[in-house]
């Protein structure tokens, strides 16, 4: 299965669409895309949109925590919206929850960050 991804840069936060499923044969070309753009635009804050994501392996689970460890060097943060029922189980058993930051939009998401 094959996954869409769509990304837009707005001021400091990079916003990631990931529709598909998001497993090992995707995290390594992602994991060096995204951390470019945050280097070269001082991206500090990454707004994951996952209401199309369908599927998500550990290699998922370590792209995400990787990029926590990247921006939380620069005082950032990681914030994900519209989680599906099943992608937001993997992040309470994975305990992504307990690192990154979880709205219900990406406008919510876009407000968060300007009151921080």
């Amino acid at each position: 299965m094959a996954i869409n991804i769509q990304m837009a840069i707005r001021k400091n936060i990079l916003f990631v669409r990931l529709k598909g499923e998001l497993d090992q044969a995707v995290t390594e070309k992602l994991k060096i895309r995204i951390s470019e753009l945050i280097d070269k635009y001082d991206i500090k804050y990454l707004v994951f949109n996952l209401a199309a994501l369908n599927f998500m392996d550990s290699s998922g689970v370590g792209f995400i925590i990787g990029r926590y460890t990247q921006l939380k060097k620069r005082n950032g943060k990681i914030i994900v919206c519209s989680m599906n029922p099943l992608i937001e189980r993997i992040f309470n058993l994975s305990g992504l929850k307990k690192i990154c930051s979880v709205t219900t939009t990406e406008l919510e998401a876009e407000k968060m960050v300007e009151v921080a």
